[in-house]
């Protein structure tokens, strides 16, 4: 049976951001930032006593992960930054809600 599909190599697959086989430092850093970012706003905009750190950590991840999607190169990228938008975006409308950017 010369036609059954194998795993690639012995570890099976592994997650990379760089499917195209070249290195992409800054928009990999950017994507992890921009995910970083979201997951700090959205949770940070749970609880009401966070909504400062709620509102500009989803707004600097939100229009940080538009450029890093404007500049993105692979496909995995692209899915990071959209989870990181919508967390960030999320997460800045609760930190709004609670109050704002000001104390």
């Amino acid at each position: 049976m010369s036609h059954v599909i194998r795993p690639a190599g012995p570890s099976g697959s592994k997650f990379t951001l760089n499917t195209d086989g070249e290195r992409h430092t800054v928009q990999n850093v950017l994507s992890v930032a921009t995910l970083g970012l979201g997951l700090v706003a959205f949770v940070a905009g749970l609880s009401p006593a966070a909504h400062i750190i709620a509102s500009w950590a989803g707004a600097i991840g939100f229009f940080g992960g538009l450029y890093s999607q404007y500049i993105s190169a692979t496909t995995p990228e692209r899915s990071l930054n959209v989870v990181g938008i919508v967390a960030s975006f999320v997460g800045a409308a609760f930190g709004v809600y609670h109050g704002g950017f000001m104390p």
